[in-house]
């Protein structure tokens, strides 16, 4: 069996029967990339199905050697693992490698998040006598109201805006539809961005639905929307790594920190399992712990 049909193969399995997204198949082809590109630099001739455990264990320590982290070997591990269940699944295989292959000890990090008045300073640095300042409020605003992943913003269409309900349908990983609230100010500057911005682009053919849009009247990217936080964050002064995904993270944890239902926070998420959902109850267990510490006179 050749890499590239064995490839190709596990590329239309998770595209049509696993239905992941294309940012989701692309992650999952990188990993075997990775391996790949290590075969052909190592000169080591194997075809899949002649892969052994000793030089998967020489792949990771290469990996390690290039600085790649802890978590990210445990990822590109997970993805082939992943490719190998496929063959043993399509009876190319008998015998899994990866087996008896021990991924790296990770150490569960915290999100970064930002305090309610570092959300506030972010929106007010938005210039909004500009069109691009209005769509940037209410891109934002809705990142932070609703928790919504990069993905799913730029995905956001206009006929899955229920605003008379307070609700967006959204697409998630594996293409899992959910439903989440929307708050009153999101709403607002969205409507705002569609009566003052939006109606007056010209909106390239198959473009129409989607509510956020480039001033070419294209759907955004998800390099554009990194750079537009990544300006604001220098512009209002605030001295930490700000994404599109710390506006999720501050979400949870802000509703967490408000006494809100692990279980309804991790359906507005859309996690699949609630043990991903309880990561922000140990930061606001940090954060009870920090009370202490400024606060309490035996501290």
């Amino acid at each position: 069996m050749k890499w590239s049909i064995c490839i190709t193969q596990f590329e239309q399995y998770l595209r049509l029967e696993k239905s992941l997204s294309g940012n989701s198949v692309e992650a999952y082809l990188r990993d075997i990339r990775k391996l790949t590109d290590f075969l052909a630099f190592k000169g080591i001739t194997v075809q899949p199905e002649q892969m052994s455990p000793p030089v998967l264990r020489e792949f990771l320590e290469w990996i390690a050697g290039l600085g790649m982290t802890a978590h990210s070997q445990a990822r590109t591990l997970s993805g082939i693992r992943a490719f190998y269940k496929f063959l043993i699944m399509e009876d190319m295989l008998t015998a899994d490698p990866t087996d008896t292959i021990e991924a790296p000890k990770l150490s569960r990090k915290l999100p970064d998040t930002l305090h309610f008045h570092e959300i506030e300073q972010l929106l007010a640095a938005i210039d909004l006598s500009t069109p691009e300042g209005t769509r940037n409020r209410a891109m934002l605003e809705t990142l932070y109201s609703s928790g919504l992943r990069v993905s799913e913003l730029l995905d956001l269409k206009l006929s899955n805006l229920y605003e008379d309900m307070g609700f967006l349908k959204v697409a998630g990983k594996g293409d899992k539809e959910r439903l989440v609230p929307i708050g009153r100010d999101a709403l607002k500057h969205i409507q705002l961005y569609r009566e003052g911005v939006r109606c007056h682009l010209n909106i390239k053919k198959g473009h129409e639905d989607y509510v956020f849009l480039n001033r070419r009247g294209a759907k955004l990217t998800r390099v554009m929307v990194f750079t537009i936080i990544k300006d604001l964050t220098a512009k209002a002064g605030i001295q930490k790594t700000v994404s599109p995904h710390t506006f999720r993270h501050s979400f949870a944890t802000h509703l967490i920190e408000g006494g809100a239902d692990l279980r309804a926070v991790q359906e507005m998420l859309g996690h699949e399992s609630i043990t991903t959902t309880e990561i922000y109850t140990h930061l606001d267990r940090d954060y009870l712990k920090q009370v202490i510490k400024d606060y309490h006179p035996r501290s």
